[in-house]
């Protein structure tokens, strides 16, 4: 990926200023993604109903798909800097086209489409650039620690986009205020991008396999189980849950969001280390659990405070989640590839967004938001079983102690049979 060696082990070199400046810059990304939570409500502005905003945001992100499946290519060719400058400016682009769109028609699905493909592309060289930063028996930690900038952000974009909905009214200004500071968000961390970037030399593999080679053989397919769930739940609570919380009368979605980012926060920090001690895929299974309960909690929501048990538990359930998944699907790739694997694990969680977004919203127009909880519920309850099953004999090579002392669970035998490459 860039030239910068890897730090060593300890914990004063792993977090020094150039991870502090990332962690802000991905900070500042997160509450720019967190203000268009409310896209749903802009649809819905504009003339469009539950499944209109389900659909726009699937196409967008069937965009983003077919722009990143040579993401990867792209960040293993020509290296971080250069594509993170470029996915900023495409962030920007998209942005101009939100503000700029005043109904439902051809501008507003390539406005979607354009910023989710800057904002994906952001958010994939961000996590490259931050993974190569740490040993590989650290990489899963060092990945969790940066994601918590993530939950930070969530806080400040929920509330902020609360404040500017409860100053305004309902109006073409709302919305351009609203896009407007998504747009000014992003161009700070385009700066702090530039700024993190400037002294890196890429290094270009000898050859670059097209992607569907590196899929068929590195790939992890368990991990496929849980990037789905992953997406399905997001469409929940990133895409309807502010038109449930309009629905019920509520005053917004701050207070789901910010104790959703507080119970997420103090998780990754305390468990920044637990994938050593337990491993990754029982990290993982418990995530799955947490997200679940969350969905259940969500029927029996009628004032805004209910929302805190959901919250806490989906919170604590990306917590556990995404540097597990991050971790396994591009760790599965070797280093020269592992722009490939980053952008191939984000968008394979993407992919579970794409498919049930529509879905739900479908289900939301006809059968209302309590049914669809309960379904979301029950798929999320059955793959948690499902792959507590599947990875019940899978070793982690990730728990650092037994590789030491268990000769079943040497380094010579890192037995991931989804991560291991069919040479």
């Amino acid at each position: 990926m860039h030239s910068q060696n890897p730090p060593g082990s300890s914990s004063r070199s792993l977090y020094d200023r150039t991870f502090f400046l990332a962690f802000l810059a991905n900070l500042l990304l997160v509450t720019a993604n967190a203000l268009t939570f409310r896209f749903a409500e802009f649809v819905k502005f504009l003339g469009g109903t539950e499944e209109t905003t389900g659909t726009i945001v699937s196409v967008g992100l069937i965009g983003s798909l077919m722009f990143r499946a040579f993401l990867g290519q792209a960040l293993d060719h020509f290296g971080v800097r250069k594509v993170w400058m470029t996915a900023c400016c495409v962030y920007l682009l998209g942005c101009g086209l939100i503000i700029t769109s005043t109904e439902i028609g051809p501008q507003i699905y390539l406005a979607r489409t354009i910023f989710v493909i800057g904002l994906a592309s952001m958010f994939a060289c961000a996590v490259s650039y931050i993974q190569t930063r740490a040993p590989e028996e650290r990489r899963t930690e060092i990945i969790g620690t940066f994601g918590s900038s993530g939950f930070l952000g969530m806080i400040c974009g929920s509330q902020l986009g609360d404040i500017i909905f409860n100053h305004y009214p309902a109006s073409q200004l709302l919305y351009q205020v609203l896009f407007g500071s998504v747009l000014a968000l992003g161009i700070v961390h385009m700066v702090l991008a530039t700024t993190l970037t400037s002294g890196d030399i890429h290094s270009r593999p000898s050859e670059t396999p097209a992607i569907h080679k590196l899929l068929f053989r590195y790939w992890p397919p368990l991990v496929s189980i849980v990037t789905l769930m992953m997406g399905l739940g997001f469409s929940v609570t990133m895409v309807f849950l502010t038109r449930y919380s309009t629905e019920l009368g509520l005053g917004g979605i701050r207070t789901f969001f910010t104790a959703y980012a507080i119970s997420a926060f103090t998780t990754r920090i305390l468990a920044r280390q637990w994938s050593r001690v337990v491993g990754r895929h029982k990290l993982i299974v418990a995530g799955l659990a947490a997200h679940c309960l969350g969905q259940f909690c969500l029927p029996f929501v009628t004032s805004e405070w209910h929302f805190l048990p959901a919250a806490i538990c989906c919170g604590f359930g990306h917590a556990l989640l995404f540097p597990c998944v991050v971790s396994l699907g591009a760790g599965a790739f070797p280093p020269q590839y592992r722009g490939t694997g980053t952008a191939v694990t984000l968008a394979a969680v993407d992919i579970g967004t794409v498919i049930s977004a529509p879905f739900l919203g479908w289900i939301i127009d006809h059968h209302g938001f309590h049914t669809m909880y309960y379904l979301v519920c029950a798929i999320l309850g059955f793959s948690a079983v499902a792959y507590w099953f599947a990875s019940s004999r899978v070793v982690d090579s990730d728990i650092a102690p037994k590789t030491a002392t268990d000769p079943q669970r040497s380094p010579v035998r890192k037995l991931e049979p989804e991560c291991v490459s069919a040479k």
